[in-house]
């Protein structure tokens, strides 16, 4: 079975995930959008595969949580305050950021 969310919820400013493996995963929304995985936020390869990262600034706005919409059945599609929208989350890749994280 693929790694999948049964249940995400927003509580206060983390993003709360149960998985379908049973795991649970807590992840704090400024964390979730400084790891922004967009070309416009994490850059993107030139021809000869230099990674350019563009230098990018915050606002309040930017770690406010609008809404999500889950993309397939592989991702979670994040829309923050500032009307950013681009970064699509692997699931995979939000486990791994949960299991990162500081606790």
């Amino acid at each position: 079975m693929a790694l999948a969310p049964t249940n995400i919820q927003q509580i206060g400013n983390e993003l709360a995930i149960q998985w379908s493996d049973g795991g649970e995963s807590y992840l704090n929304l400024e964390l979730i959008r400084r790891a922004c995985p967009c070309a416009a936020c994490g850059g993107e390869p030139d021809v000869l595969g230099n990674v350019l990262r563009p230098e990018v600034s915050h606002t309040d706005a930017s770690f406010q949580l609008d809404s999500f919409v889950v993309v397939g059945g592989y991702a979670l599609q994040p829309r923050w305050h500032d009307g950013h929208n681009t970064g699509i989350y692997s699931f995979q890749y939000l486990r791994r950021l949960a299991s990162s994280a500081p606790k």
